[in-house]
């Protein structure tokens, strides 16, 4: 007979915390941007997640059904290093507000300071109030996942191995 435990008596060895914040970030994008898509085909916002490839990628592809698309991937992608950027530097606040603050930020960064090299993106005074309000909820929950998600992690671990 084999010396080897049986496989129901292993343990599971846990997740390392950067394959958690990678994760939390890539769904995190992922999700939001799902959402903002179905935002600008439902009109509530005149811009979709193809507004982070007006910048850099040519052609009117980016406006239809496939530049969308590629905006939701672009977006995940983009999301992981601002979850590094979260894990970084508010890793330890356990408040909501602290996730929340973040998207804010976030927003902040890409409609007032981005703004000029976003070609697409008109400036905050001249979008209509539902492409505002919209945007900036998105972000606000965009914000409110990410930080508490990596938070939550961040008090898991320590409190394993603290145990």
């Amino acid at each position: 007979m084999d010396n080897q435990p049986f496989e129901q008596n292993q343990t599971e060895k846990p997740m390392r915390f950067h394959t958690k914040v990678i994760l939390i970030g890539f769904f995190g994008g992922l999700i939001w941007s799902l959402v903002a898509l179905f935002g600008y085909f439902f009109n509530f916002m005149h811009f979709g997640p193809a507004l982070i490839l007006m910048p850099w990628a040519l052609g009117a592809w980016k406006v239809t059904y496939t530049g969308q698309v590629v905006g939701v991937v672009a977006i995940s992608l983009l999301s992981i290093f601002i979850a590094f950027i979260y894990k970084w530097l508010f890793q330890k606040l356990q408040s909501m507000w602290a996730g929340v603050g973040f998207g804010a930020l976030l927003w902040v960064l890409v409609f007032y300071i981005f703004n000029p090299f976003i070609p697409g993106l008109k400036a905050v005074q001249n979008l209509d109030l539902n492409s505002i309000i919209t945007s900036l909820c998105l972000f606000l929950l965009y914000g409110l996942f990410v930080g508490y998600s990596i938070s939550y992690e961040y008090q898991q671990q320590n409190q394993q191995e603290t145990v």
